[in-house]
């Protein structure tokens, strides 16, 4: 039988709900055993929530100083060491577990399966590659632990609150580098909703014209309560920040209702939303590839449709 390892992504003392999102593809094996490891400096509280996450066996803890901040060079060694008895390993394929697993991966000396969509059997999964335009079906070698990154996109988070998993500290025999060091994190904060994980976002693209007029777009999205996201081009124009891009290179997301306005839907733009509930379409140009993937389009000049809207939603 499997038993899977899952390592817990989490920042600021809080659990990130690709973790539930992971949990859920670990169940999709049909495993004995789901494990959730939290490598904290402090993760009690990290622990505690992850303990209620319905299907989680057990929660095991490494405190250490060292582990304070999220540095791959600094987890890696452990996660091996911990992941001796699993057949599988899974990782969110965030930012966090795409930097994290091709060294769990290296260290155990296995090929890593990256952005799980799909659980087949035990050790089939499927997978997108070219942008997303196919989906190829690999089969990971029984003989070795798996060590995969999970497509939170494709996956709902597991249920939260019915469980209540024993939480064990865990000592591992890991030498950690020294040349690897913590300087400091940058991150934008927001009052918005948060990108990845909003159920309802909406996206300017080059469309906008400028970052004065990416204004209307924060107007709208505040005034339906979402998260606010952009095209590649928008971000390559200096219209907003590279941590708002959606697609390939940004960010993938699935919510139940997107919006992209002003963006024509570039493939790799596309491959970001390929998983969002309904797409909702603005652009002026009836013949973009966007109106082709989009539940409902209007073609039409985004700055008297977006108004036009607002007065609807009364």
């Amino acid at each position: 039988m499997s038993k899977i390892l899952v390592i817990a992504e989490h920042l600021g003392g809080k659990l990130n709900s690709s973790t539930a999102r992971a949990v859920s593809a670990a169940a999709a094996v049909k495993p004995e055993v789901i494990d959730v490891l939290v490598l904290s400096d402090a993760p009690d509280a990290i622990a505690a929530e992850a303990a209620e996450i319905d299907g989680v066996s057990r929660v095991l803890t490494i405190a250490k100083p060292e582990n304070a901040h999220p540095l791959a060079a600094v987890l890696a060694p452990q996660i091996a060491k911990a992941a001796a008895g699993y057949s599988h390993v899974f990782v969110p394929s965030t930012t966090f577990g795409k930097d994290i697993a091709p060294r769990v991966a290296a260290l155990l000396g296995v090929a890593q399966v990256s952005d799980v969509m799909s659980v087949e059997a035990a050790h089939t999964f499927k997978r997108p590659i070219y942008a997303g335009n196919a989906i190829i079906t690999v089969e990971a070698d029984a003989s070795h632990t798996v060590v995969a990154t999970i497509r939170s996109a494709s996956w709902p988070a597991a249920g939260n609150g019915a469980n209540s998993a024993p939480i064990e500290a865990l000592s591992v025999d890991a030498a950690l580098p020294t040349h690897t060091r913590f300087v400091e994190l940058k991150q934008g904060s927001s009052d918005r909703p948060d990108l990845q994980s909003a159920s309802k976002v909406v996206s300017g693209g080059r469309g906008v014209g400028s970052k004065e007029n990416f204004e209307i777009i924060y107007k709208f999205a505040d005034r339906i309560g979402a998260a606010v996201g952009a095209s590649r081009a928008a971000v390559d124009a200096g219209y907003v920040p590279s941590e708002m891009q959606v697609g390939q290179t940004g960010k993938i997301i699935a919510p139940a209702l997107y919006m992209a306005i002003g963006i024509s839907g570039a493939i790799q733009h596309l491959t970001g939303i390929k998983d969002a509930g309904t797409i909702v379409a603005i652009n002026k140009d009836g013949e973009a590839p966007i109106f082709e993937i989009a539940d409902f389009g209007l073609v039409g000049d985004l700055f008297k449709i977006i108004p036009e809207l607002e007065q609807a939603l009364g």
